[in-house]
């Protein structure tokens, strides 16, 4: 059954017959520890299952089905509370078969890359796919496409855009609010959204936001927030009332900062996030079971990590039928092989014990925007950049961060154009609109790649995904953008002769429609071709993609040209 199903009259006749011991249940997992997230107390029991309900713990029960835990602890079904499935780079349908064996049944997801792209069929496309998910696959309405108009999109969405979604049974609320400076200014357009979602969820995006003016943001009813990057933003943003999501994703890394707020008076205001993670680091790292894993190993308590990971997670987003292995919650549960190194041996998602099988009984949702990339090819002078004088600003990548730096640097001239300089590692960086709309191509530099040839091109440009370039030639960097837009939207790695690696992506030049394992493996051939190139960053595609994202601080760059966050205004 479902999750958001409504449960009949027989449905809970059945369910209070089988929790009394009156009749048989649909599976009893047996031999099981169970693990409380209330006290952190292990307890040998039988868990008994009806439809996609828990329906009797602490005691024998026999069913239909049974599965033996064979003393295995198991644990109430991991949450992530916000992420893009489209930063998987695969479709929900091959991220419900990579994330969920790693314990994730619950993903909140927000699909405003693709709303970037392709507006209200963006939006429906990951409904209508949510509903068929193995996981239960949950949505927040993307509040802010555009995040700003300093940026050329492929779809604008007003309050009458976002409220014939409103009553979905997926839809949680309003996805994340990044444009806080409209929040701050009363933008009317802004209060609208805000106004819809009064009676639901709205989700947080504030990355710095403190003192008086994060007072003014919660103040619109504002509840979470996965931007905090160090303890002492994250500790003002809790006293303040805001549940915090740790965000341990492929470029965005915090656990490292944060993991010490993890403490036992607050773990029922925190849970986990992932926010962008891609398919080749799940692979190489895990998913929430990482991040458990690594938080128990710095010394938080099981019972804190793993609350963080479920029952928070559920309070925090309005999800009061999951997050404990308790009678009348949702059969999301997660057998251990081992428990402090979080290691998943099976997974059972809304009553169903996850299988190959299972995932074969989904209908599969056609994908959408597969012409979505429209742009012109381009040529090495397309990314000339005339110099008015020789001190220029620089966009200061900083590894595992998408906050990024604003430096200053005087560059070469000749001719009057300022030059690319790799002794001092400042490369090019140029954002090329790619929906057909104005044609721009935003141009500037970038430090901190450490690249001494060719060119990475990204249609993933967070988040109107215009085509993103950073090169050490202007003549690599034309390779890039243009097999890009042969390809319909990807990834690809090229130098003065060409294409050295690529994955395509067509479906609105977001996801590839391969098995995410395929994605995985062309996801290390570009990663040792940006390394050949002399890349020292570990996850440098998705670090390209957030430099044109123009509500994080501090520099980064649109189509429009090099955007100062902090002022939020084009420089000349």
């Amino acid at each position: 059954m479902a999750a958001g199903t409504e449960h009949s009259i027989d449905f809970l006749a059945r369910a209070i017959a089988a929790g009394s011991g009156e009749e048989p249940a649909d599976l009893v997992i047996k031999n099981a520890r169970i693990f409380s997230v209330l006290d952190g107390s292990l307890i040998e029991s039988d868990i008994a299952v009806v439809g996609d309900r828990i329906v009797g713990t602490l005691g024998s029960y026999e069913a239909a089905r049974t599965v033996d835990a064979e003393g295995r602890v198991v644990v109430p079904g991991f949450i992530d509370t916000h992420l893009h499935v489209e930063s998987s780079l695969v479709t929900p349908f091959e991220f419900d078969r990579c994330v969920l064996p790693h314990g994730v049944t619950t993903a909140i997801c927000d699909p405003h890359e693709i709303a970037n792209v392709l507006g209200s069929e963006g939006i429906r496309y990951f409904l209508d796919s949510s509903l068929e998910t193995v996981m239960d696959l949950r949505v927040n309405l993307s509040s802010c496409v555009p995040a700003t108009a300093f940026e050329t999109s492929g779809a604008c969405l007003e309050i009458e855009d976002l409220l014939p979604f409103k009553d979905h049974p997926k839809v949680i609320g309003l996805a994340e609010f990044m444009n806080f400076p409209g929040v701050l200014a009363r933008d009317p357009k802004v209060l609208a959204k805000l106004a819809a979602f009064q009676d639901g969820h709205i989700d947080g995006h504030a990355p710095l936001l403190s003192g008086l003016a994060l007072n003014g943001y919660l103040a619109a009813g504002i509840r979470t927030d996965h931007e905090a990057t160090t303890a002492e933003e994250a500790l003002e943003k809790l006293s303040k009332g805001m549940h915090i999501l740790i965000r341990e994703g492929s470029v965005s890394k915090d656990l490292e900062a944060l993991y010490p707020i993890l403490q036992p008076d607050v773990s029922a205001f925190i849970a986990l996030c992932t926010d962008d993670r891609n398919p080749l680091d799940i692979a190489e790292e895990g998913h929430l079971d990482s991040m458990i894993r690594r938080l128990i190993a710095k010394g938080i308590r099981p019972l804190d990590a793993y609350r963080a990971a479920s029952w928070s997670a559920a309070n925090a987003f309005g999800l009061k039928d999951r997050g404990l292995i308790a009678p009348g919650r949702r059969a999301d549960l997660v057998l251990l092989d081992d428990f402090e190194d979080c290691r998943v041996a099976s997974v059972v998602s809304g009553g169903r014990p996850v299988t190959d099988e299972l995932y074969d009984q989904r209908t599969i949702i056609p994908p959408v925007g597969l012409m979505s990339v429209r742009a012109d090819k381009v040529q090495a002078a397309s990314f000339e950049i005339k110099a008015a004088n020789r001190e220029g600003d620089v966009i200061g990548v900083v590894p595992g961060r998408i906050i990024t730096e604003h430096l200053k640097h005087v560059l070469p001239v000749e001719n009057g154009q300022a030059q690319i300089d790799l002794d001092a590692d400042v490369l090019k960086v140029a954002v090329v609109e790619r929906h057909k709309r104005t044609g721009n191509i935003g141009k500037g530099f970038v430090k901190g790649f450490g690249m001494t040839a060719g060119a990475i091109a990204s249609s993933v440009g967070h988040d109107s995904h215009n085509i993103c370039v950073v090169g050490a030639s202007e003549a690599a960097m034309a390779h890039a953008v243009n097999r890009v837009i042969e390809l319909h939207g990807g990834f690809v790695v090229a130098d003065d002769d060409g294409v050295r690696a690529e994955l395509a992506l067509p479906l609105a030049g977001l996801m590839s429609l391969e098995p995410f394992e395929t994605v995985r493996h062309a996801l290390e051939d570009l990663r040792q071709a940006a390394k050949d190139l002399g890349c020292t960053l570990p996850e440098p595609f998705l670090q390209v993609a957030f430099l044109p994202l123009p509500v994080i601080p501090h520099l980064k760059i649109t189509d429009f040209g090099m955007f100062d966050v902090d002022r939020f205004e084009l420089i000349d």
